[in-house]
C-alpha cells in the first residue's frame, strides 16, 4: 500500500488536533531529543570554508528545520537520496518503491562545526535512530534513517560513531541507521523546501518536528541560531 505522508497525514494531523480541541488524548507522540557523548573520531582539521553531509532521518521537514538552526550551516536542502533521478519525485518516492529517502543536504563550513558534531546532532534530536524504515508517524523505506558520505572519510566517521554509540549502548536498542555512500543526492519539489519555518502551525509539524528545534535549544545550545538560515535566501544549489 502506498504511504504518502502528503495524503495521509495532513488528515490524521487535523483530526489529532480536534481531539485535543475536545479534551481526549492525541495519539502522535512528539520526537524526544536525547544527550548523546560526541564522537571519539572526527574529521582532521580542513583548510576549507565548505562541505557537503546528507542525512536521511524521516520526514525531511524536520531534518531541514534543525540543520538550519545550527551555526555553521551554510544551507539545508530538503531532497531525495538512494535512488536515481528519473525517480526523484515525491509522489514516486511516496510509494516506497525507488530507494530514495527523504534526505536533507546539509552545506556547512567545518571550521565553525565539524562534521562529527553534525552527526551528534543529526543522532540526538534529527530522528530517533533505532526506528527501522520508518519514524515516527511516518513508515517506508523512504523514511529510514541513513547516512550518505560525501567521502570516505565521511564514511569513516560515521561508521566509528555509530560503533561508539552502540558499543555504550546510549539508546534503548541498537541503531538502525545505514551508511549508503556514493549516491546522488536530488533537491525536492520548491513547496517543501523551508517547510518548517513557512507552517509554523501546520499539525504535522507541531507535533512532530518544533519540539526538535526545542531539543536542538536545549542540547546544543552553543549550536542553536535562533534565525535559520533558509533555502529562500541561500538559493538551491549552495
Amino acid at each position: 500500500m502506498r504511504n504518502n505522508r502528503k495524503l495521509s497525514h495532513p488528515l490524521t494531523a487535523f483530526a489529532g488536533a480536534a481531539l485535543v480541541l475536545a479534551g481526549l488524548t492525541f495519539s502522535a507522540t512528539a520526537e524526544e531529543g536525547i544527550a548523546i557523548p560526541a564522537p571519539a573520531v572526527d574529521q582532521a582539521a580542513s583548510t576549507a570554508t565548505t562541505e557537503t553531509a546528507i542525512f536521511a532521518g524521516g520526514c525531511f521537514w524536520g531534518v531541514q528545520g534543525v540543520f538550519q538552526h545550527v551555526e555553521g550551516v551554510k544551507n539545508a536542502v530538503s531532497g531525495y537520496a538512494g535512488g536515481v533521478k528519473e525517480t526523484a519525485a515525491y509522489e514516486t518516492v511516496g510509494y516506497g518503491k525507488t530507494g530514495h529517502a527523504e534526505s536533507v543536504r546539509v552545506t556547512f563550513d567545518p571550521k565553525k562545526v565539524t562534521y562529527g558534531h553534525l552527526l551528534q546532532i543529526y543522532f540526538s534530536v534529527a530522528h530517533d535512530p533505532t526506528q527501522l524504515n520508518r519514524q515516527g508517524p511516518d513508515v517506508g523505506t523512504q523514511y529510514r534513517s541513513t547516512i550518505f558520505p560525501t567521502s570516505e572519510e565521511q564514511a569513516k566517521v560515521a561508521k566509528a560513531y555509530i560503533d561508539q554509540l552502540n558499543k555504550a549502548k546510549v539508546f534503548h536498542a541498537a541503531i538502525a541507521t545505514t551508511i549508503e555512500p556514493g549516491k546522488a543526492f536530488y533537491p525536492a519539489e520548491a513547496y517543501h523546501q523551508d517547510f518548517l519555518t513557512q507552517n509554523p502551525t501546520y499539525p504535522y509539524i507541531v507535533y512532530n518536528d518544533l519540539p526538535k528545534i526545542e531539543n536542538l535549544r536545549k542540547l546544543f545550545a552553543s549550536d542553536y541560531r535562533d534565525k535559520p538560515v533558509l533555502v529562500a535566501q541561500a538559493g538551491i544549489g549552495n
